[in-house]
């Protein structure tokens, strides 16, 4: 018998090559059998991790989309929302192989009839054993992400990361220092102050000049954002400071600053009182505007739309324009079927898959709720 020594020192796990040679003389014939089992000698984990984190990645967020998606025409329809969490995602292979050969032949000339017979035979088996776990979205979870009001730090901390003031302030905020946002509640909706909009578009123009900014700062124990708005002065950004502090009725003192608080009203003219929005108000106003079929309205399976698309002013349209139909295309940005209706956000709509790709986002913002510390807004004087 031989079989050779397996080398320990192979970066991968390799499983030698047993071969097994027996010989043996019996009546004057003679006969040999060989076995070859293998395995094949190369780590495949290095290989498919690649492979493996792009292709989950891939579907889990395609599956979380279409989850929202779904919760969204859910309570267009008054159906209560459900989430589940992938918590965890375990992948498992084997990979295995063998090869066998044998083999009887004749030695004996004088036999009248000489024989010779051979066998061959094989097998590869590979497994790929996938665990993947959910949790619900419950209790104190799903207090937190849905119920709760998103932190007024968080959405300054948004804007300061790049995303557009006026977009991140009209999906996260229902009133600033008492200028309302439009507001939807039991398919009703509230209009927005005449001032809100204007308001969203100076903090746009403020942020687009170089103005705004946000640092924490250490005061205590606590961490305090302060949000900055200074730069370069120009009469287009002196005429948006005005408006600002003449809108939110804020007089900053020498220094500049005024304390970010949750609320609907401010105590003083130093703070800037913001009521933010929870999930759940952000999934309504997304739900009142989705596009549903006309019979599902008249017999009485939904109501018509709070937001429309032919709405005279931009912001009271739809943020996220959902289109309906009994087939989907083939190229939408993320599509559900519910009720035998097909319902998507069509991929060449780039402000809708904006707004839908931020609520990713605004649900872990959402999941701390409104934070204890005290950030400032600073709005330069002079």
């Amino acid at each position: 018998m031989v079989e050779p020594a397996l080398n320990r020192n192979h970066e991968h796990r390799c499983a030698a090559t047993l071969v097994h040679i027996r010989n043996f003389v019996r009546n004057g014939s003679w006969a040999m059998f060989l076995s070859l089992p293998v395995i094949g000698c190369s780590s495949i984990g290095p290989a498919i991790i690649p492979r493996d984190r792009t292709d989950y990645l891939s579907s889990i967020a395609d599956s979380w989309k279409e989850q929202i998606l779904l919760n969204v025409v859910r309570i267009r329809y008054g159906d209560a929302p459900s989430f589940l969490d992938i918590s965890s995602v375990i992948s498992n292979y084997a990979i295995g192989g063998q090869l066998a050969a044998g083999g009887i032949f004749n030695s004996n000339l004088t036999s009248v009839t000489p024989f010779n017979t051979a066998t061959l035979s094989g097998g590869v088996a590979y497994q790929d054993r996938p665990t993947i776990s959910y949790t619900p979205l419950a209790g104190d979870k799903f207090t937190k992400s849905l119920l709760r009001p998103i932190p007024p730090s968080g959405i300054f901390q948004l804007i300061q990361a790049g995303y557009a003031a006026d977009f991140v302030l009209q999906v996260t905020v229902r009133s600033l220092n008492g200028v309302r946002n439009q507001n939807i509640s039991g398919a009703q909706v509230q209009p927005a102050d005449p001032a809100f909009y204007p308001l969203l578009e100076a903090f746009r123009r403020l942020q687009l000049s170089g103005m705004v900014s946000l640092r924490l700062e250490k005061r205590g124990t606590e961490e305090v954002g302060i949000l900055v708005l200074a730069g370069d002065r120009t009469p287009q950004v002196n005429q948006d400071l005005t408006f600002v502090r003449d809108t939110l009725h804020v007089r900053p003192g020498k220094d500049a600053e005024l304390n970010i608080v949750f609320g609907a009203v401010q105590r003083n003219d130093k703070e800037l009182a913001v009521l933010s929005r929870s999930m759940a108000e952000i999934l309504i106003d997304l739900a009142s505007g989705v596009e549903v079929p006309a019979m599902d309205v008249a017999e009485g399976r939904t109501v018509p739309s709070a937001r429309v698309a032919s709405a005279e002013h931009p912001r009271d349209r739809p943020m996220v324009r959902i289109l309906s139909g009994r087939t989907v295309p083939p190229d939408a940005f993320s599509a559900i079927r519910y009720r035998n209706t097909w319902y998507w956000i069509d991929d060449r709509d780039f402000a809708s898959k904006r707004v839908f790709t931020a609520l990713m986002i605004l649900f872990s913002l959402a999941e701390t709720g409104v934070a204890p510390q005290v950030p400032a807004l600073t709005i330069p004087v002079g």
